[in-house]
């Protein structure tokens, strides 16, 4: 009984790869995605290819893939020995990618050609090229995952793309270099940031027309120091958090009645953000101050920050 007690532990231990509560933290310029413990010590450092950027666990969280844009690839990480077991070739730049709905394919938005492709990833071959406006950012699944939306940093547009044809079928104009997205959870609307207009523009995605423009001021600050970037939105669809850029901010957003909740101080250019399963703590990735900060969800308030090494870019917890 021992011996098959043990026989079923080993052959259920890959499994527990899945909800590490690990903390992996992408340095654009260190060419490292760090792994941070639950309880915020250092786990270990994964040396990636060069310039590592956007990252996303596949469904099983047994993978991370991480965008490196300088060497044109995007690296997969095993999660259960924190190790580069694979990688994929992309066109030149990827910035932001997300997966199909059945994680067959992934689309990448390449900075440097201008394009959303889409990516085999079993083939590693790429079965289309949709072409943007310049420096194509933000990619996200919506719409039952027929559609995906893509950012223009220079056009100031969003690109509507039908994943059957790989074709953009419509425009949508909003602020001025809109960076990043997220879909609130019942797929109604489609939020986007605009980091040098400092505004998120609400896209209606049964309309596909703009409904709402929101602004956002910390006491202090001027508009032009609000650069909206990095966003997450609880499970429930009841609160956004949204990075600020280089006014050291995230604020909280009520998605019901858009009312700001609140501002939190964080490090220099807050870039990206991340929950934890509880949703009880958010994790905030600082471009400028080479730091993450945590904050605590309820009281919104900062309760320490934490040096991780040179520009973080995207930051993902294992939950």
């Amino acid at each position: 009984m021992k011996k098959l007690l043990l026989m079923l532990v080993l052959l259920a231990s890959p499994l527990m790869a899945k909800d590490t509560g690990l903390i992996f933290v992408s340095l654009e310029r260190g060419n490292q995605v760090v792994v941070l413990n639950p309880d915020l010590s250092l786990n270990t450092r994964i040396d990636t290819s060069r310039r590592p950027r956007d990252m996303h666990f596949n469904a099983a969280h047994d993978k991370l893939y991480v965008a490196c844009g300088d060497d044109d690839s995007i690296d997969v990480i095993d999660v259960a020995t924190l190790k580069v077991v694979d990688n994929i070739p992309t066109g030149p730049s990827p910035e932001m990618f997300t997966f199909s709905p059945d994680e067959k394919q992934i689309y990448v938005s390449n900075e440097e050609d201008s394009v959303m492709e889409i990516i085999d990833i079993a083939s590693k071959t790429v079965t289309a090229r949709v072409p943007t406006g310049a420096e194509p950012e933000g990619v996200i699944n919506a719409i039952g995952g027929k559609t995906a939306f893509v950012t223009s940093e220079v056009a100031d547009m969003v690109h509507v793309v039908d994943i059957a044809t790989a074709r953009v079928t419509k425009n949508i104009v909003v602020g001025t270099r809109p960076r990043r997205f997220v879909v609130t959870p019942d797929g109604t609307e489609l939020w986007v940031s605009d980091e040098l207009s400092s505004e998120v523009h609400i896209i209606n995605l049964a309309t596909l027309a703009v409904s709402q423009v929101l602004t956002f001021l910390p006491p202090g600050f001027r508009p032009e120091d609000v650069t909206p970037v990095g966003m997450t939105i609880t499970k429930d669809g009841s609160k956004v958090i949204i990075t600020l850029g280089r006014s050291n901010h995230v604020v909280f957003v009520d998605t019901k009645s858009r009312a700001v909740l609140g501002y939190t101080l964080v490090g220099s250019r807050a870039w990206d953000v991340d929950l934890s399963r509880d949703e009880k703590t958010a994790y905030v990735a600082n471009g400028l101050s080479d730091d993450i900060t945590v904050v605590d969800v309820a009281s919104m308030k900062a309760v320490q920050s934490l040096p991780v090494g040179r520009t973080p870019h995207s930051i993902r917890v294992d939950d």
